[in-house]
C-alpha cells in the first residue's frame, strides 16, 4: 500500500532517524512482524509506513533504480524503471531533439524517469494523478528545476515537445495483456498526444503490430525489462531495435541492419550454441544478429544460433555431441554429468521434469540444448555456459553493416 500525505510528511522529516533505526532490521520474512512492532513502539501509527519506506528503498537500490534517500513506497519501487534503461531513453531523446528540449513525463510516479532526463540536459515536467506520488517526485527531484504537478495523463497539461508515458501494466495483481486494458489505455494515450513526439513504455509481450514508429526492447543483465514505443521522429528510421545492457557492455541492434532474407541461414551445429539475448528475440532480430555476428541458425524458425565463436558480451555452450532426445540420460551419465543447464525451444519438453527424471549423480557440469531441426527433435550435449572474453568478436566483412555500439 502507499502512504497518506500525513505519513509522507512524517517520513520526509524523519527519514535519517528511520534509516538509522532500521539499519539492523531485516524487514523481511519471519522478522517483519516483530520489526514493525519495534518501529511502532518508537513511531506510533507511523511505524508501518517507516517499515515500508526502508523496504522500498532497499529493493530499489538493489535493482539499480534510484538512490537510497528517495521517498518511495512498495508499489512505486516495483514499478520504477531501472536507471540504466531510463538513461538510454534520455540519450535517444537528446539525439533526436537536442539538449534543452522540454519533456513531459505524464505518469511521473516518484521521478525515476525525470532524474535521467534532467541528467541528460533536458528540461522536465512531471505529472501524476496520485497526489502522494507527485509529492514524492517533487521531493526526490527537489532543487533540480523539474516542474511537478498533479494532472490526468489523458488531459494535456503542457506544451512539451516530447511526451513520456508509462501506462500501468498490472491490475489487481495480474499482468495486463491487451494495449486497450493498460491504465491509461495505450490507444487513448496515443490519440491524446497525436502530433507530438512520444516515448511510451510498455510490456515486451504485447502485440505492437499497429505501431508505425519504433518498438525498442531493452534487457538488463539478461532480463528483458520493457518495450518502449517511439514515434518516428524519435525512432531514427528503424521499426524494431534491441538494446542490451550488461555490466561493462552495451549493445544496440536494429532492423536497419540487413538480415539477408534471401539467404538460408540454417545449418548443422558449429563449435558453439548461442541463445541470443531476450531483447533480440523479443524484437524479432535473431536473423539480423546472426548476420552481424557471422553465425547461423539450427532452424530458421527457432531462435538458437550456432557458429565458431561466442560474440562479445554474451555466452555460449561448446558443442560436445548430438544425440536423439531419448538417449540424453545415457549420454550425460557416460560424461559423468551431475549438474545440467537445460535450454528448450521448439519441442514439448518440460526442462524441470526432465532434469528430475535424469537422476544425475556425476561430477561434471554440462549444458543441454533441446530443439528442433526441420521435422526432428534433437538434443545437443554441450560443455557448461561460457562467457566470451572482453573485446570485439569476429565479424563478417562481406559488406555487412554493424549495429551501433554505445
Amino acid at each position: 500500500m502507499s502512504y497518506t500525505l500525513d505519513e509522507l510528511r512524517f517520513l520526509r522529516d524523519t527519514m535519517p532517524d528511520i534509516q538509522e533505526r532500521c539499519a539492523d532490521l531485516q524487514l523481511s520474512g519471519g522478522s517483519l512482524v516483530s520489526d514493525v512492532a519495534e518501529l511502532r513502539a518508537v513511531y506510533g501509527d507511523y511505524g508501518r509506513a517507516a517499515a515500508e519506506l526502508v523496504q522500498a528503498q532497499r529493493s530499489g537500490v538493489a535493482a539499480g533504480k534510484f538512490p537510497g534517500d528517495w521517498l518511495v513506497c512498495h508499489d512505486s519501487a516495483q514499478q520504477a524503471t531501472p536507471r540504466v534503461v531510463a538513461e538510454a531513453r534520455a540519450r535517444r531523446i537528446v539525439r533526436a531533439m537536442g539538449e534543452g528540449s522540454i519533456v513531459h513525463d505524464v505518469t511521473c510516479s516518484v521521478g525515476t524517469e525525470g532524474a535521467a532526463l534532467l541528467d541528460a540536459g533536458l528540461r522536465t515536467v512531471g505529472s501524476d494523478l496520485d497526489p502522494v506520488r507527485c509529492a514524492m517526485a517533487a521531493w526526490n527531484l527537489r532543487g533540480r528545476g523539474a516542474l511537478i504537478t498533479r494532472a490526468d495523463a489523458l488531459r494535456p497539461s503542457s506544451r512539451a515537445e516530447v511526451i513520456v508515458a508509462d501506462p500501468a501494466r498490472r491490475h489487481a495483481g495480474r499482468r495486463i495483456t491487451s494495449p486497450r486494458q493498460l491504465i491509461p489505455p495505450l490507444p487513448d494515450v496515443v490519440e491524446t498526444y497525436r502530433g507530438r513526439e512520444m516515448a511510451i513504455k510498455c510490456a515486451p509481450g504485447l502485440d505492437y503490430s499497429f505501431w508505425e514508429g519504433l518498438v525498442s526492447v531493452v534487457s538488463v543483465d539478461g532480463g528483458v525489462k520493457e518495450a518502449c514505443l517511439y514515434t518516428p521522429g524519435l525512432g531514427g528510421g528503424a521499426r524494431r531495435e534491441a538494446i542490451i545492457l550488461r555490466s561493462g557492455f552495451r549493445d544496440h541492434l536494429d532492423d536497419l541492419l540487413p538480415d539477408e532474407p534471401e539467404r538460408d541461414l540454417a545449418g548443422e551445429p558449429g563449435t558453439w550454441i548461442i541463445d541470443p539475448d531476450g531483447a533480440i528475440v523479443r524484437a524479432g532480430l535473431v536473423r539480423h544478429y546472426a548476420v552481424r555476428e557471422g553465425l547461423w541458425m539450427l532452424d530458421e524458425r527457432i531462435a538458437y544460433l550456432t557458429g565458431d565463436h561466442v560474440p562479445a558480451g554474451t555466452s555460449g555452450f561448446r558443442v560436445l555431441e548430438t544425440c536423439p532426445v531419448k538417449k540424453v540420460r545415457q549420454v550425460l551419465q557416460r560424461r559423468d554429468c551431475g549438474r545440467v543447464e537445460i535450454l528448450c525451444r521448439g519441442v514439448d519438453i518440460d526442462p524441470d521434469r526432465l532434469r528430475r527424471s535424469l537422476k544425475l549423480k556425476g561430477s561434471q557440469s554440462l549444458g543441454l540444448v533441446l530443439t528442433r531441426q526441420g521435422r526432428s527433435a534433437v538434443a545437443i550435449v554441450c560443455g557448461p555456459r561460457t562467457w566470451a572474453e572482453e573485446g570485439p568478436s569476429p565479424r563478417p566483412s562481406s559488406g555487412t553493416t554493424l549495429g551501433r555500439r554505445y
